[in-house]
């Protein structure tokens, strides 16, 4: 067993005490999302036989094709790209960029400038020309900020909307490296009615960090593509790699040609024995969403007893499995890294150090014990050595393995500050 300073134990059953009116909601949303995919398993026929590897060009996969219907159907979409052959949840949502727009297009951001390692894709970052971005390519962007509050400005993207007349019209659902709320599916559904009553736009939604948080996905709601990473959310902790795009079907023609080369699109790419794991992970992913979710709670309740300012706060409503907790200084942010990984059931003896990381302006500290390297639907968390000094915690396969963890976290954060009080 773990042993704690007794206060803080103390400050933990409050805190536990006060979150489970919200427990009990992240229970109902996960039952529903997991008999959501559990009918899409069942009446598509999964079986055991689609496990099988398969080599070379990976022609007539079954069990490839089978999982892409999975993923459409549990995400109300058309059709779905989901590959072992993603590298990671950027990658995925540049070939999806790459796919749809075309020299000259506009693709407008609607929910602020994206996070960093979006930007260099886009081409609005100082990085060296010819580096193979979309304003390489004659792709414009814009973007509509956020309102003062961190919400979306609807009447001005109305507005900017009729007046540029873009491709693509895009949302990410997730707050990145800010402050902003995460936005919601009723949200998502209200921009994707406003570019529809405005434009022809394809209205895509970087669904990182959201799946399986609401009843209902962007796509359920209108969105004509999402993408995310298999080692965030719909991955469940089991999937080693990967990604999905899900959508309109002739978009994700165009993602897959993007993925591989026209005129052979989907139909190619060998599974080389990734396709049980994504088929497991997938199934399991609502539960571990659940998990996480209530992790995300727990530690939101905590560190506000403890007196600092939590984004969402434990009793608001969630819409991605993020937690941001300001901690005031970038001596916080390094002890509460150090604390969540010192409680990580892999590499607990590891001490987390600030270093440069490609996609970052500026040093960043991470936690991450996880079983798949950089897997963010397991315990982890990111800290940008940079005002706000905050950290952006999420994650955890289970709620009863990551509650240590972050008492661990927390005592380091409090060792810390009274290190500095004398």
């Amino acid at each position: 067993m773990f042993e704690f300073n007794e206060a803080l134990l103390r400050i933990s059953d409050r805190a536990l005490a006060m979150v489970q009116p919200r427990f009990r909601d992240m229970e109902s949303i996960a039952e529903h999302n997991q008999q959501k995919v559990l009918r899409a398993f069942i009446e598509n026929k999964v079986s055991e036989a689609m496990f099988a590897p398969t080599t070379g060009y990976g022609h007539s996969d079954w069990g490839r094709e089978t999982l892409e219907r999975v993923f459409a159907q549990a995400f109300d979409a058309e059709d779905a790209l989901v590959r072992h052959h993603f590298s990671c949840g950027t990658h995925t949502l540049a070939v999806a960029l790459f796919g749809v727009l075309r020299p000259g297009d506009t693709m407008l951001c609607v929910t602020g400038t994206p996070y960093d390692t979006i930007r260099p894709v886009i081409g609005i970052t100082e990085d060296a020309p010819d580096a193979g971005s979309l304003r390489d390519f004659g792709i414009r962007y814009d973007e509509v900020a956020l309102d003062e509050n961190g919400k979306p400005d609807f009447a001005a993207m109305a507005a900017k909307i009729r007046a540029v007349q873009p491709k693509m019209v895009y949302i990410q659902r997730s707050r990145g490296y800010s402050l902003r709320d995460t936005v919601s599916i009723d949200e998502i559904a209200r921009m994707v009615k406003i570019a529809k009553e405005n434009s022809s736009a394809v209205v895509m939604v970087d669904n990182c960090y959201g799946e399986f948080t609401e009843t209902r996905e962007p796509t359920s709601v209108g969105a004509d593509l999402i993408a995310g990473s298999m080692i965030k959310n719909p991955g469940g902790g089991i999937a080693k790699t990967g990604g999905y795009i899900a959508g309109r079907a002739d978009l994700i023609e165009k993602c897959a040609n993007r993925l591989s080369t026209p005129g052979l699109g989907k139909e190619i790419g060998a599974t080389l024995g990734h396709t049980r794991e994504m088929f497991m992970g997938f199934f399991q992913s609502p539960h571990i969403v659940g998990e996480a979710l209530k992790t995300a709670c727990y530690t939101a309740a905590l560190f506000e007893l403890l007196g600092f300012e939590t984004t969402p706060r434990s009793d608001e409503t969630r819409h991605d499995i993020i937690q941001a907790i300001c901690l005031k200084n970038k001596e916080n942010l390094i002890a509460f890294c150090r604390g969540l990984q010192r409680g990580s059931a892999i590499d607990s003896f590891v001490v987390p150090e600030p270093s440069e990381m490609p996609g970052y302006d500026c040093e960043v500290v991470m936690a991450g014990g996880s079983f798949t390297n950089g897997s963010t639907i397991e315990l982890s968390a990111d800290a940008p050595l940079r005002e706000p000094f905050a950290v952006w915690f999420q994650g955890s396969l289970n709620f009863h393995s990551a509650k240590p963890a972050v008492l661990s976290a927390a005592e380091a954060v409090l060792r810390e500050q009274n290190r500095k009080e004398g």
